[in-house]
């Protein structure tokens, strides 16, 4: 990747940012009874992003806090932290940590390592560079967004739930949305 790339971002700054979870959202959807998508969301994460003064020298890590789930219904809640699906008791953190930021076409992705469960597998996100910009305190924000989906199964989240007749209860795919906001370290 060309340092072309970093100045056509405007506003582009080189910096270590922490995630203004406030600000912030994490967020997944999945395919529900074969008819509609249930969304949910982590109250709970953190992270931080480096801007490099090359795009391409970037980086993130970040931890989300597995019991935070919400799905707007605390019975479904109650199941998905147990060891059906997330089994938070023993794995209540997950984490991601960049391996690489690169183009593709005209996007740009985020390589890295996601660890749900113990399981730790390659992913790639699709990333928005929203901007960067003053805030009303003094400092400096920077925002992105991101996705992708992953296989659920392939981090052990692999209960099986048939339908009579035919069809899943839940995919096994699943849509993960980020809408981050950053605030740049002082000196």
């Amino acid at each position: 990747m060309t340092s072309a790339t970093t100045t056509s971002i405007p506003g582009y700054l080189a910096g270590t940012w922490d995630i203004d979870t406030s600000h912030s959202d994490v967020s997944f959807t999945v395919r529900h009874m074969m008819v509609s998508k249930v969304r949910g969301r982590f109250g709970a994460f953190s992270g931080e992003i480096v801007t490099g003064e090359n795009l391409a020298d970037s980086s993130v890590v970040a931890t989300i806090d597995a019991t935070s789930i919400d799905t707007n219904n605390e019975q479904r809640d109650g199941h998905i932290r147990s060891a059906d699906f997330f089994d938070v008791e023993n794995h209540p953190e997950w984490t991601f940590r960049s391996t690489g930021v690169r183009a593709s076409g005209d996007d740009l992705v985020v390589d890295g390592e996601l660890t749900i469960k113990g399981v730790t597998k390659p992913v790639s996100l699709a990333l928005e560079v929203n901007g960067f910009g003053p805030d009303a305190w003094g400092g400096t924000r920077a925002g992105f967004s991101a996705s992708t989906t992953i296989d659920r199964n392939d981090f052990g989240v692999d209960i099986k739930m048939p339908l009579d007749g035919g069809g899943v209860v839940l995919s096994d795919k699943v849509q993960i949305h980020l809408e981050i906001e950053g605030v740049l370290r002082q000196a």
